[in-house]
């Protein structure tokens, strides 16, 4: 027998499977982690068996050294799904393998953890064996403590009833007294366990959960979108669908966009399912990760909850994929291979015969419009549980707070709420989407803007460090008590972040503790679970953050939720910046009046009468809608064309820029010559430019841009593309193609 192997080694030239000869002894199956002789060296590289054949035309091969891991690593689905991945995003086949399993299995620096234990030996007379250790009183009472036990006991355990008894262990063991054996053990991620109580389902959850049933049933790998407003339910009807889906005997995947909300998320999944969970995400130590990773892969969990990296969960009989907040861009891919989780799911759902819920209150506009084509079946929760009403959201114009003489972050309005929120022992959620404290440092004489050395970022303020940071590579950088540029002692910081939110609290309300959430203060393991179980516990009555606290959250003693700059990201450069406004507002403003206490927001906005900020004000979502597929379709936005962008990275900027504007004129040719006469008017847009962020971690940026329009030309415009990109990849350093780009920087 034969085996082709993926080699792993992360280079285009070796891209292809390699025939290898199966020895007798090794019992080799699809998906098997081995070692191979690679190269004219036969030096030994991990590889990962992707084929099994009986001959080959290859005169002669060599031979697989050994298996690193008993049992396969990989699914046969997953092995498919990595080839459909290297098409889909022109990603190396084994870029693709290599995200399916824990980085640190490769080069195998991670193995199970063993635990050493001890047990009485056979055949043995404990009144004899007593009195034998007469002379050795630790060996006597351990001997003892292990007789009582009668079981297999760690050594470790032993220590804490006799410190220091290791030595005495041993001897008992030289004795035979003592059998010393080994226990594998897992190493496990802490949970935060939320009891819920019994809970029946609204007619309205009732209807979802069936649908959702009856689409299993079918077993034609459907998606589905439940669409309800914050504080429907949502997350019961995915309760209920998993347990539908385990009553058949199949798994299910739960995605959360961010790490912050797997604490909670796993909470209650725990208190209804136990230990049946694993949890997969970044934040996990590589010993939990692996150990997460092996429980699934061994079938001892059978739902697994994490991240966008969890999508790739080795479950041999998935049935069920729910991706919550299914509208967040985090569920986008930053590096090779740049994968869309939504993509991956739908995908592995069709090719297992399962169910695809993306649930959001604020869908994407693309995932809403397919929903309305036809495409995706949408289930709607249109009102909260027990018929709570929604927040009562109020708009404050800071252009007439400055003209009323208050220059401060807090409107008189949010103060007023604030002031009743703590004096009635009720919590406050305060949002504004910059960490830091100043958003950036500026020369008031000059105009100069401190800026990173490796990125065209400007660095940001952080007070507590007392110290500016960059927050695309972490570059840090003192705060300078004079201009660089023109040496005037004028130096200051502008905007508001995080940190300066918190220090207008303390001084508005001494008394009062806060907790402060962001990635600066949730850099530590278990910092999610730590703070939020805090805020639940009402250990804090205010809570001040950035995205992290505005989406799935959900504490009861919430009453007001504050928006200190509601029109941050409105005008940012890309397109869909009206619609992550809405999504966001409308996502922190339904964190309030989520129990029987009624709910109170402030969205503070410099441009109060913009429509963005009215809808998210009514919590309108179908409005928005129309308004902003209409302001789309005006402007050739998707989901009426289609963006690829293609981005040149390279140290040396000349570099950069030279490979890119080639590479647009050579590809605009391809294309045009694609669409021919009749689709001339498809390509709407194709600019080769400098980056809108020009340099990062030392990396100049040149970028291709590209849009087309949808017609029935546009599958073999973007082969064109496609096939002339697999070809010019290597024109420098990094070229990185994206079709449909989440970020436009």
């Amino acid at each position: 027998m034969f085996a082709e192997v993926i080699v792993d080694i992360a280079h285009t030239a070796v891209d292809r499977r390699f025939t290898y000869r199966i020895p007798e002894e090794l019992p080799i199956a699809v998906g098997h982690h081995v070692l191979v002789p690679f190269g004219m060296g036969n030096h030994a590289k991990e590889g990962f068996v992707v084929a099994l054949k009986e001959t080959t035309d290859y005169p002669e091969t060599k031979e697989i050294v050994k298996i690193i891991e008993r049992y396969p690593v990989l699914l046969p689905e997953q092995i498919a799904l990595a080839e459909w991945m290297k098409k889909s995003y022109h990603c190396l086949f084994v870029d693709a393998l290599r995200i399916m399993i824990p980085a640190q299995m490769r080069g195998m620096r991670i193995k199970e953890k063993k635990v050493r234990t001890v047990a009485l030996a056979e055949n043995i007379d404990p009144d004899a064996v007593i009195e034998s250790l007469e002379r050795a009183p630790v060996q006597k009472r351990v001997f003892e403590l292990a007789a009582r036990i009668g079981a297999e006991v760690s050594v470790s355990d032993l220590n804490v009833f006799y410190p220091g008894c290791t030595s005495a262990v041993e001897a008992l063991i030289r004795k035979g007294i003592l059998i010393e054996q080994s226990e594998t053990v897992f190493r496990r991620p802490s949970k935060l366990k939320i009891h819920t109580p019994e809970y029946t389902l609204t007619d309205a959850q009732s209807h979802a959960a069936d649908r959702i049933r009856a689409a299993s049933e079918r077993g034609n790998g459907d998606v589905l979108l439940l669409h309800g407003v914050t504080g429907s339910g949502k997350t019961e009807v995915y309760l209920k669908a998993i347990e539908d889906c385990l009553s058949i005997g199949r798994q299910a995947i739960v995605l959360v966009p961010e790490i912050s909300l797997t604490p909670q998320t796993v909470g209650r999944f725990t208190d209804r399912f136990g230990d049946r969970i694993a949890v997969l995400h970044s934040r996990l130590s590589a010993g939990e990760r692996f150990d997460e990773w092996r429980r699934i892969r061994l079938g001892i969990a059978d739902i697994v909850i994490g991240a966008r990296s969890a999508i790739f969960a080795p479950l041999e009989r998935l049935g069920l994929v729910i991706i919550d907040e299914e509208h967040e861009a985090s569920y986008q891919s930053e590096s090779q291979p740049r994968y869309l989780a939504t993509e991956i799911a739908a995908k592995r759902v069709k090719t297992v015969g399962g169910v695809l819920v993306l649930g959001s209150a604020t869908p994407s506009l693309m995932s809403y419009t397919r929903a309305l084509s036809g495409k995706y079946e949408l289930l709607e929760l249109p009102d909260r549980v027990a018929g709570r009403p929604l927040p009562t959201v109020e708009i404050v114009n800071m252009r007439d707070e400055l003209l009323m003489g208050n220059n401060s972050i807090f409107s008189d309005k949010l103060t007023e709420r604030l002031s009743e929120c703590l004096a009635s022992d009720q919590q406050a959620m305060l949002f504004i989407n910059r960490r830091g404290y100043a958003t950036f440092v500026s020369c008031r004489s000059c105009g100069y803007v401190l800026k990173c050395d490796n990125c065209d970022i400007s660095m940001t303020y952080h007070k507590t460090e007392a110290r500016t940071r960059c927050h695309y590579c972490g570059a840090v950088k003192s705060l300078p008590k004079e201009c660089p540029n023109c040496k005037k002692a004028f130096i200051k910081q502008f905007g508001i972040g995080t940190e300066q939110v918190e220090e207008a609290v303390h001084r508005l309300f001494p008394a009062v503790k806060t907790l402060r959430m962001d990635t600066d203060t949730m850099r530590d393991k278990g910092s999610y679970e730590k703070l939020l179980s805090a805020f639940h516990r009402r250990e804090a009555q205010v809570l001040i953050g950035t995205q992290m606290i505005a989406k799935g959250h959900d504490f009861p003693n919430v009453t007001l939720v504050g928006v200190v700059a509601a029109d941050t990201t409105l005008n940012l450069p890309d397109y869909r910046a009206p619609e992550r406004t809405f999504q966001l507002l409308t996502q922190v403003a339904g964190r309030a009046g989520r129990d029987h206490l009624p709910g109170h927001v402030v969205l503070q906005t410099y441009e109060p009468n913009h429509p963005i900020i009215r809808f998210a004000k009514d919590q309108d979502y179908k409005s928005f809608y129309h308004y902003e597929i209409m302001e789309r379709k005006k402007l050739l936005y998707p989901p009426f064309s289609l963006f690829v962008r293609i981005v040149f990275a390279d140290r040396d900027e000349r570099t950069a820029e030279h490979a890119c504007l080639d590479y647009a004129k050579r590809l605009e040719i391809e294309i045009r010559s694609i669409l021919g006469e009749e689709g001339k008017q498809d390509l709407l847009l194709l600019v080769a430019a400098e980056a809108p962020v020009a340099r990062i971690s030392g990396f100049s940026r040149y970028q291709i841009l590209i849009k087309l329009l949808r017609t029935k030309r546009l599958k073999n415009a973007i082969g064109a593309i496609t096939a002339f990109h697999d070809l010019h990849r290597d024109v420098c350093s990094e070229v990185q193609l994206e079709i449909n780009p989440q970020e436009m920087f």
